[in-house]
């Protein structure tokens, strides 16, 4: 019986696109302006000190922000930067820059989970506070309250077995009572060889189709 839904973010809950077209390119224009004018803020210069720290370097400020976009432009999955790209965000959607894009399917789904007494978890890449941004301000307003709890990398690499046995120790339940939900074949093959559920979600024709079960709704989720 499943009692706990964990789920992904791009390409499952939320567009790729909106993630891929809207937020990085904003994160990216703003980064250098960000880091000039808060450098000096705990959280900041916290993250930046976590720069320094990955590339073994004691970098001056102007080369911080020429790492942070070179690994923008990667698209690297490194969690400070994934933190201060999260507090560009907010301020982003503070300003109403724009909204966070939740697909309808999904923002039922979930309501109608959480009412029947379901468990929701976010694990993306990500950061926490990228995630409750985008499901705070979300096109459908604000689904913070329907999640129970968020992990980012600081659990781990999304595609490592081990985060998931991390998650389901905090989450305090079996791993095969919690179903996952991603659209990344590798995602999924770790979360099940940690002992998980598994659906697969096709939102366009982008998507590997794998072994998984696949759906291409959350409509089509049978509890």
């Amino acid at each position: 019986m499943i009692k706990a839904i964990l789920t992904d973010v791009e390409g499952t809950t939320s567009s790729i696109a909106f993630v891929k077209e809207r937020l990085f390119p904003y994160a990216r224009a703003h980064m250098g302006e960000f880091v000039r004018a808060h450098a000096d803020e705990h959280e900041v210069a916290k993250a930046l000190d976590e720069v320094r720290s990955v590339v073994g370097e004691p970098l001056e400020l102007e080369a911080l922000i020429k790492q942070l976009l070179r690994w923008i432009d990667e698209d690297e999955k490194i969690t400070a930067l994934k933190s201060l790209q999260g507090m560009i965000w907010a301020a982003g959607y503070k300003k109403g820059d724009f909204t966070g894009h939740v697909y309808e399917d999904a923002a039922r789904s979930l309501r109608s989970w959480q009412e029947r007494g379901v468990k929701l978890y976010v694990f993306s890449s990500g950061s926490v506070q990228a995630q409750r941004l985008i499901f705070g301000y979300s096109d459908f307003g604000d689904l913070t309250p329907l999640f129970s709890g968020y992990f980012d990398t600081t659990m781990g690499n999304k595609r490592d077995v081990d985060a998931y046995v991390k998650i389901a120790e905090q989450i305090g339940l079996p791993e095969e009572e919690i179903l996952f939900l991603s659209d990344t074949v590798e995602e999924l093959d770790a979360a099940f060889t940690a002992g998980m559920q598994t659906l697969q979600l096709i939102r366009d024709d982008s998507v590997n189709v794998s072994h998984h079960h696949s759906i291409s709704s959350f409509d089509q989720v049978n509890l």
